[in-house]
């Protein structure tokens, strides 16, 4: 029975990578909500197993369903201004999520947080802030900068150990590249690098599900059966 729950996640993950790779081709959102869709999906079943009371892994689950809310309102806002900020404020919402699951096994490391925070305050205000003429869009930029710098900061902190903590970190750190990337397109109309965006984007939902996932299942491994109490 173990061998084939483990097949199946193994199926998943496979399909997880292949709507990565096809919504990189064919640009149709159900293939860009791919990535997040089947992780999330992933993620839960690891959750059923455990009766649900896991609000760590819930969390990234969240995380993952308020980034295909943020990819549709990018993905569809046609010069609209408000499907911008309404896009940000979604994925405002995925990072809260990211970073709690990182509160929930770890603690937040505030030196690199502050200096990722001091490095990207000065990046906005240098760089971005006298190309962004909406004061809504402004603030909206700037609260999904400091989430951006928490929820890094605090996937450093993870209590966890090996690949298992750094493909978190990984995932994290992918998301912050690929929106820095973005920033430079949309606010700097600089794309140079914009190929290496949605790349980068869902290459972090895959490393991340694979984080969540082997940790999972590293904490159940070490959990007392009842045979053992």
């Amino acid at each position: 029975m173990r061998t084939k729950v483990r097949a199946g996640y193994y199926v998943l993950f496979i399909a997880q990578v292949a709507t990565a790779i096809l919504a990189l081709y064919s640009g149709d959102f159900l293939f860009k909500s791919g990535s997040a869709g089947i992780g999330a999906l992933i993620i839960l079943l690891l959750s059923s197993r455990k009766a649900f009371r896991t609000p760590d892994l819930w969390l990234v689950a969240g995380a993952f369903v308020f980034s295909i809310i943020g990819d549709y309102f990018l993905s569809h806002r046609n010069g609209v201004l408000m499907m911008f900020v309404y896009g940000i404020f979604f994925f405002f919402l995925a990072h809260l999520g990211y970073l709690a699951y990182s509160l929930f096994n770890g603690k937040i490391k505030w030196l690199l947080t502050g200096v990722l925070c001091a490095g990207y305050i000065i990046f906005f205000f240098t760089a971005l802030y006298e190309n962004i003429a909406d004061p809504l869009l402004m603030w909206a930029a700037l609260a999904y900068l400091f989430v951006s710098c928490f929820s890094l900061g605090a996937a450093w902190g993870l209590s966890q150990n090996g690949w298992v903590k750094w493909g978190y970190i990984t995932g994290i750190g992918l998301i912050l590249f690929s929106d820095t990337l973005i920033a430079f397109r949309e606010f700097m109309e600089y794309g140079r690098w914009d190929f290496l965006v949605l790349p980068t984007y869902y290459l972090a939902h895959i490393v991340i599900t694979w984080s969540v996932w082997k940790s999972a299942t590293q904490k159940g491994a070490a959990a007392p059966t009842p045979n053992t109490i």
